[in-house]
């Protein structure tokens, strides 16, 4: 039974494989035919490109040969590189085409504008106006760097890229050889400044006191340069006045007068330099100082003048005539060449400060109670009358060389610089600023030569002097020094003739001297 089982299924397998249909082989030939036959249409080229190829570059055959013969004759083929046949242009491009760098990581908020407080102390004066309150980060940014190249003269060389120095270097090249003959036919300075003096912190030097060979044993009242020599005039409590030669280092003494019991109370030049004219306190007596004949000449009474003494006066533009402070409010215009009163001219209160026009046809004059007075001195008349701005009690005036400012001294240590014109025109002129850098009485006011600046001081206390940028009306930073003291109590200031030096009159006898170092002459 088992023998019979085994052999029936071993049929039944037989049977089974003899029933499975045999795969057809020529369907799957046929389809590797035609995938080889697509492959190889692939890989053929295009007509139209073998054409293009053909007449740019040329057969295959005559390119081989080309470059072989450009090579036995030493001249440079297709595949040498040529860094000769780069344009400028080219060269310029590759300069201004730089790679590019992706921020590794970005702040949203770089991306808000924030805006700078432009009233901080150490940014003010990069703001062009009131309205610059605030600005932006950018901005600042930019009006830094236009400061900064406006200091420098331009931008520096180490700041320039490539194409700007190549295209300099090109430019200096063509005009050098018309430059260079000028510059050999000129001696001198070459480096210039800028003419108008700027604002801030002005470039000085301390000097040696002005009367260093002789210091006055008493308070000095008057320090002044003479108006064309390089020469200062002190006097003061001691009875003397004395002249100095001004060289910023020894300051030598030229000459000294002794006035015998009179105690100066101003001296001042005449406007040729030739005299001096001094005045006294309880006296009517004053004297002038002939230098050019060295005698010293008293001059005990004067014809139309009734006053019992002489104290302030201020010479005219001119040279002709000596204006004469007096009481009760009295201004006497006093002739210099026959020593007479001409005439009289009077206001209302006292006579506090006086000062001329630039060219000597109007008298400003401040009353102790505020008030400004304009006379006419060809007619005696009063022009103009208006009440200095806030004043209670009034101190001192100046006026400005050029015919442009006017300032008036209070007692409370305000400053108000007006316009002239304006003074003419209007009833009641608003100044053009109110300089309150005093904190005592201004009692001495004083414009440089070229109305750059305004000397103000106060004799009430110590190192109480600041100097005044015009016309941004802001004190400079850097004067005084309060590290040490110098000037002590002011009591006159003076500017040379050319605005090279300032200096001082104390009370300790001292006449501290400046070197303003923006101006080049004395």
């Amino acid at each position: 039974m088992d023998k019979v089982g085994k052999h029936s299924r071993k049929g039944r397998e037989t049977t089974k494989r003899v029933s499975e249909p045999e795969p057809d082989y020529g369907e799957e030939v046929l389809k590797r035919h035609k995938n080889a036959q697509a492959v190889t249409v692939l890989g053929e080229e295009d007509a139209s490109v073998k054409l293009l190829e053909d007449l740019v570059f040329g057969a295959e055959d005559d390119l081989v040969e080309k470059l072989v013969e450009d090579r036995e004759d030493g001249g440079a083929t297709l595949l040498d590189d040529d860094d000769s046949s780069d344009s400028d242009v080219e060269n310029e491009a590759r300069l201004k085409v730089q790679p590019t760098r992706t921020a590794v990581w970005e702040d949203e908020e770089d991306d808000l504008e924030e805006e700078v407080d432009m009233t901080h102390r150490f940014r003010r004066d990069l703001a062009k106006s009131d309205a610059e309150a605030k600005m932006s980060k950018q901005k600042l940014q930019q009006r830094m760097k236009e400061q900064f190249q406006k200091a420098m003269g331009g931008m520096p060389s180490w700041a320039e890229t490539k194409l700007k120095k190549k295209n300099k270097k090109k430019d200096d090249s063509d005009d050098e050889d018309e430059d260079g003959d000028d510059l050999m036919r000129k001696t001198g300075n070459f480096v210039g400044s800028s003419d108008s003096l700027p604002k801030g912190i002005i470039r000085m030097k301390t000097c040696l006191h002005a009367n260093n060979d002789r210091p006055s044993e008493d308070r000095l009242t008057t320090v002044q340069f003479h108006p064309s020599a390089q020469v200062v005039m002190t006097a003061g409590l001691d009875q003397s006045i004395s002249l100095f030669q001004v060289d910023g280092k020894t300051n030598p003494k030229i000459q000294s007068i002794h006035l015998e019991r009179f105690p100066v109370y101003k001296a001042q030049f005449s406007v040729d330099g030739e005299q001096v004219v001094a005045t006294s306190f309880r006296n009517k007596l004053f004297y002038i100082y002939d230098m050019m004949e060295g005698k010293v000449i008293p001059v005990h009474t004067v014809r139309g003048l009734r006053e019992q003494r002489v104290k302030e006066f201020e010479v005219s533009p001119d040279g002709e005539s000596l204006l004469l402070t007096g009481t009760c409010g009295f201004l006497h215009v006093l002739t210099m060449k026959t020593k007479e009163v001409v005439k009289s001219m009077k206001i209302n209160g006292n006579i506090v400060g006086v000062a001329f026009s630039h060219d000597g046809s109007k008298v400003f004059t401040n009353s102790e109670e505020g008030e400004v007075y304009i006379w006419d001195m060809r007619s005696s008349k009063c022009l103009n009358r208006f009440t200095d701005d806030g004043c209670v009690s009034g101190t001192s005036m100046a006026a400005s060389k050029n015919g442009q400012y006017l300032a008036c001294g209070s007692a409370a240590g305000v400053v108000n610089v007006y316009s002239q014109e304006e003074c003419m025109r209007q009833n009641n002129p608003k100044p053009l600023k109110a300089i309150m850098n005093l904190v005592t009485s201004a009692t001495s006011l004083r414009f440089n030569p070229t109305s750059e600046i305004l000397a103000i001081a106060s004799r009430a206390d110590d190192e109480a002097a600041r100097l005044v940028h015009i016309p941004s009306f802001t004190v400079f930073s850097n004067f005084p020094m309060f590290q040490r003291k110098i000037i002590y109590r002011a009591h006159c200031l003076d500017f040379s003739p050319n605005s090279g030096f300032f200096s001082l009159a104390n009370s300790k006898g001292h006449a501290p001297l400046f070197r303003l170092l923006h101006y080049k002459e004395f």
